[in-house]
């Protein structure tokens, strides 16, 4: 690398940097301090922390390692806000984030300015030899920080629709889309593919690029709707066992679950909760918020069954990556209104179950170092979700990108495709 690549590699770094890192304050701007300190269950996290994680990321993975006289904002944080890696600290445990009343979140934000100070400095400083190596640790930080930005208005939602007042993060008006399309099917061949990561970023869970054997297959030509999940459980699809695995079944009965998470019944209409506030639901709209067990059992219901990661993977191998991510600033997920030559919804509007447990690829290596702890470690009693979500940052999502949750999750912008 010459010196002037170096200095443009520089650049480049420290703009995304500064894209990203804006990105997440511009994310809580419409927030009141009182909603981004609270935590309503164990899965969510505090705003609050989730502004001092990121910032706690770089500074313990990159700044320690490449910034001589680095001086940590405070060292009390370095353990308060390290999320899960017991090799460089004893974790906070996630659970009481919502005890935190302190550090307060004029705090946080100071604590921010502090890191991107310094991360200012390390890209003005570095030389050839300090960017080549800390440049890939800095890349998978502003890809952190993008989950974070998913993750803060998954958050943000349940401490919304938990408040009785009903709040709402942003009351500009939503467009309905057309009517609801009819579904259609994709046939696949299947064979022979390949499917992973090969360049460019990536996770380590997306790697080594491999060879697996497909069955042929059909795909539905679009996600699964707010209509179609309606009329599943007007049918009795909650209190009917034989579509539903054992574990999901005991726990649908003993969470006395009777429709998606945020749904709400009044009178002879169902209302839910968005980001936007309550309205009544759209049958066009993709059914959001559901889990494992619940889209396991609709699909079963619907003679059809989740497609594999490696089924999805191949139907959108070579297909762009558009569809209603963050950046449309719909914050929910909308209805498609038109089908083309290839199955649509592939990526955006919600993650898509799929049937595959979240385990290591035949040769998987975790990143080098203490950040050997990101992924795989949790590569056991999770399934894999594909394709993104309306709350998803475009540019963090790839065809070769793995999503996991437990399959009792439901929080988070989740939905389904059949295959058959």
């Amino acid at each position: 690398m010459t010196t002037t690549e170096s200095i443009l590699c520089a650049v480049a770094l420290r703009t995304r940097f500064d894209d990203v890192r804006r990105t997440s304050l511009d994310l809580v701007a419409p927030l009141a301090r009182e909603d981004m300190v609270v935590q309503s269950m164990p899965d969510v996290s505090p705003t609050k922390w989730h502004l001092a994680h990121t910032s706690w990321f770089f500074e313990t993975f990159v700044l320690a390692n490449a910034l001589d006289g680095y001086a940590a904002f405070d060292p009390r944080f370095a353990d308060l806000f390290n999320s899960y890696y017991q090799g460089v600290g004893e974790p906070f445990s996630r659970e009481r984030r919502g005890l935190l009343t302190r550090p307060t979140v004029d705090e946080v934000l100071a604590y921010r300015a502090h890191v991107d100070a310094a991360m200012h400095r390390l890209f003005e400083t570095a030389d050839e030899r300090t960017l080549a190596e800390v440049g890939p640790a800095i890349e998978v930080g502003l890809h952190h920080e993008q989950q974070h930005q998913e993750l803060m208005l998954m958050d943000v939602k349940h401490v919304l629709a938990e408040n009785p007042m009903r709040p709402a993060y942003d009351r500009a008006v939503d467009l309905a889309c057309s009517d609801e399309v009819r579904a259609e099917w994709f046939d696949f061949d299947g064979g022979d593919v390949e499917i992973g990561a090969a360049a460019g970023f990536a996770f380590d869970n997306e790697r080594p690029r491999h060879q697996v054997l497909v069955q042929p297959f059909e795909l539905s030509s679009r996600l699964v709707t707010v209509g179609e999940f309606r009329d599943f459980l007007e049918d009795g699809g909650y209190e009917r066992p034989e579509f539903w695995l054992a574990d999901g079944w005991a726990l649908a009965k003993q969470e006395r679950w009777n429709a998606p998470l945020y749904w709400e019944r009044d009178g002879g209409t169902w209302l839910h909760a968005t980001l936007r506030g309550w309205r009544e639901i759209r049958p066009e709209e993709p059914v959001c918020h559901v889990s494992y067990y619940e889209a396991d059992a609709f699909a079963r219901w619907a003679g059809c069954r989740l497609p594999t990661e490696q089924e999805w993977e191949l139907a959108a191998a070579g297909a762009t990556v558009e569809g209603g991510f963050l950046e449309s600033g719909a914050l929910h997920p909308r209805g498609v209104a038109e089908l083309g030559d290839r199955p649509a919804q592939l990526f955006g509007d919600v993650w898509e179950w799929t049937s595959s447990p979240y385990t290591a690829y035949p040769g998987f290596e975790p990143f080098a170092g203490d950040m050997g702890e990101y992924n795989g470690k949790f590569m056991i009693n999770q399934f894999v979700l594909r394709g993104g979500s309306c709350v998803t940052p475009r540019d963090h999502v790839r065809a070769t990108y793995r999503n996991f949750y437990y399959p009792h999750q439901r929080w988070m912008f989740a939905g389904l495709r059949l295959a058959r």
